[in-house]
């Protein structure tokens, strides 16, 4: 009975782990292939090209890295002190017109971002945020902040009142209760919610291009060109570096989580 359960168990692993990486496998073989097409199954060379033109010879693509790293994290960092009292205010209070704010929150999930950011357009023309990175990071709250919001409200929900309030009777201080007692139990929340908030940020093409106008160079936007009618081996390098960049995101949150329970477990026992 144990062998057959381990041999289920490697199998489903087995399983899973292609189907995680079959996508991938295009992707590589195309990042160092040269002459490659349809319908050949296989590149009739094998060649180092594209990598040595996207880490040696062009210089922006460590700027890029550089960009999309700060961008995103400065993202996650505002949807954080943004989402952590609006998650607080619509999970904890009843109030008239709770179900608009709810639906104006949550609307860049249901309609496509872009089209608020065309009416943001003139305003960040007119502050003078267009073509900046600080203009480029306001425009990615905008679909990014449902999601933190989302997460947090799921950890303020099953987090008791009742223990707030007796901090509170107990002499704590609001932020005292905060730091003590809500933020150990919405920390897992809000380390899901940094996660997604991440990934949507690093592959955000049209809302950079449109803000940025071309000044501010992350990822996708030196990524794109290749892709679209340019160089499919450099289009493929600069995606496997792409989700290179997501797969260290999600094995990060992974280890930080694992680490918060480890934790939590031996303090309890």
């Amino acid at each position: 009975m144990k062998r057959r359960k381990r041999v289920k168990y490697y199998i489903t692993i087995s399983i899973l782990l292609l189907v995680f990486l079959l996508p991938f496998i295009p992707l590589v073989i195309n990042s160092v292939a040269y002459d490659f097409r349809w319908p050949s199954a296989i590149p009739h060379k094998v060649t180092l090209r594209a990598f040595k033109y996207v880490f040696h010879e062009n210089l922006n693509t460590f700027q890029a890295i550089f960009n999309t790293l700060i961008i995103a994290v400065s993202v996650v960092i505002i949807d954080i002190g943004l989402a952590v009292p609006a998650a607080f205010s619509l999970v904890r209070y009843e109030f008239k017109g709770k179900f608009i704010i709810k639906g104006l929150l949550f609307a860049p999930i249901i309609i496509p971002s872009f089209t608020a950011v065309m009416g943001m357009y003139v305003v960040f023309v007119r502050l003078g945020l267009t073509g900046t990175m600080y203009g480029v990071i306001v425009a990615h709250i905008l679909p990014t902040l449902p999601y933190m919001i989302k997460a947090l409200m799921v950890s303020y929900g099953t987090l008791d009142s009742s223990l707030e309030e007796q901090a509170a009777v107990l002499g704590a201080s609001a932020i005292s209760r905060f730091v003590y007692v809500s933020l150990p139990h919405i920390l897992p929340g809000i380390v899901a919610g940094a996660s997604l908030t991440f990934l949507i940020s690093i592959s955000q093409y049209f809302l950079t291009f449109l803000v940025g106008g071309g000044e501010v160079e992350t990822i996708a936007i030196v990524m794109f060109p290749f892709i679209n009618g340019g160089d499919n081996a450099i289009g493929s390098v600069y995606g496997v570096l792409f989700s290179f960049l997501a797969i260290i995101n999600l094995v990060l949150i992974d280890f930080m989580l694992k680490r918060y329970y480890k934790k939590r477990y031996f303090k309890i026992i």
